[in-house]
């Protein structure tokens, strides 16, 4: 076991903590919230339960309509915190550039255990993308199922967090006046299951509901891969807890993670990311003319150019932030 010495900077140790706290509000935050509902509902505070459920209820439609962000959320110290752990660095390709009255879809990978990368260098406040851009309005879209979990929920939103249904998608995509940004993960809960270090493993060869939605709304597609993501984690291997990831997948749209990250006061093991440095490297986007009803030959074309340039920024890019890179390769599934 590798400890953490005890002689380890203050500011260190916030930023480990902000790591942490980060991965359990997203991975358990939800579900504990649930629990502590139903425990408030045998309490003297049973009202208070009951009003934040029917909130909830009421509550349900804003992650399809645009969300609502919180600048207080925004701009808390925890996310700077969170950037400086890895640290994580945003990398624009050579002469990239965003269209002020275009919209935009960001297509992250991979995803990760939980995704760390994008989340803490685009959306947080400071980040590269809105020095160099302060109009654009990005949102992230996360599974449906977590803006109904108490505190995430109001996490999730305050982020300006959105739904990634497709309803949800267009209804952003197609602001007419531009400047909107979605960042989105493709892969989804089928690439967290498959995240190991050293595998450069994304799922996409049969994900093209991305492609069909930039079409129909003529959002460019922005491919983004951040350098770094698979290292953080590695996760427990074995034939049941896998079938059982792969159940509450299908049951949940949402993959259960069971980590092996770092500690607090020790790197061996614990739900804290290991601190590894990030790199999210922002490719050039890939213009797309609105069709309001695409042909599957439409779509087919856009998603291997997609992919095509994907490869290439994973291919060109590896040399600097992978060891032994002419041994690593993009696999897709």
């Amino acid at each position: 076991m590798e400890l953490i010495p005890l002689t380890e900077s203050l500011h260190r140790r916030k930023e480990a903590l902000a790591a942490g706290v980060y991965f359990a509000t997203f991975s358990y935050g939800g579900y504990l919230g649930v629990l502590f509902s139903i425990y408030l509902c045998f309490t003297r505070f049973w009202w208070l339960s009951l009003i934040y459920i029917c909130s909830i209820y009421l509550d349900r439609k804003t992650c399809e309509n645009g969300g609502r962000p919180s600048n207080w959320i925004q701009k808390l110290s925890w996310w700077q915190h969170l950037r400086n752990y890895f640290p994580v660095r945003t990398v624009l390709m050579p002469g990239f550039e965003l269209h002020p009255n275009k919209n935009f879809l960001f297509c992250c990978f991979p995803h990760g255990v939980i995704p760390c990368g994008p989340i803490s260098s685009l959306v947080t406040p400071g980040n590269t993308l809105q020095k160099r851009y302060p109009e654009l309005i990005l949102k992230l879209a996360g599974m449906e199922l977590f803006f109904y979990l108490p505190f995430t929920k109001e996490i999730g939103l305050g982020l300006g967090g959105i739904s990634c249904s497709a309803k949800s998608l267009t209804y952003v995509l197609n602001k007419p006046e531009g400047g909107y940004g979605v960042i989105l993960y493709p892969g989804g809960a089928a690439e967290a299951i498959c995240a190991r270090p050293g595998q450069h493993r994304i799922v996409l060869k049969e994900r093209k509901g991305f492609v069909k939605i930039a079409l129909k709304t003529g959002a460019s597609l922005v491919p983004i891969f951040t350098f770094g993501e698979v290292e953080l984690f590695d996760q427990i291997q074995n034939p049941l807890i896998c079938r059982c990831q792969l159940l509450w997948k299908k049951l949940f749209r949402y993959t259960l993670a069971l980590p092996l990250g770092s500690g607090f006061f020790q790197t061996s093991f614990g739900l804290i990311p290991r601190r590894k440095p990030l790199f999210t490297v922002v490719g050039q986007p890939i213009d797309v003319a609105r069709v309001e009803n695409p042909t599957q030959e439409e779509i087919d074309e856009l998603h291997q150019k997609f992919i095509k340039q994907l490869v290439n920024l994973f291919d060109t890019y590896k040399y600097d932030y992978l060891v032994d890179p002419e041994a690593k390769i993009l696999e897709l599934e």
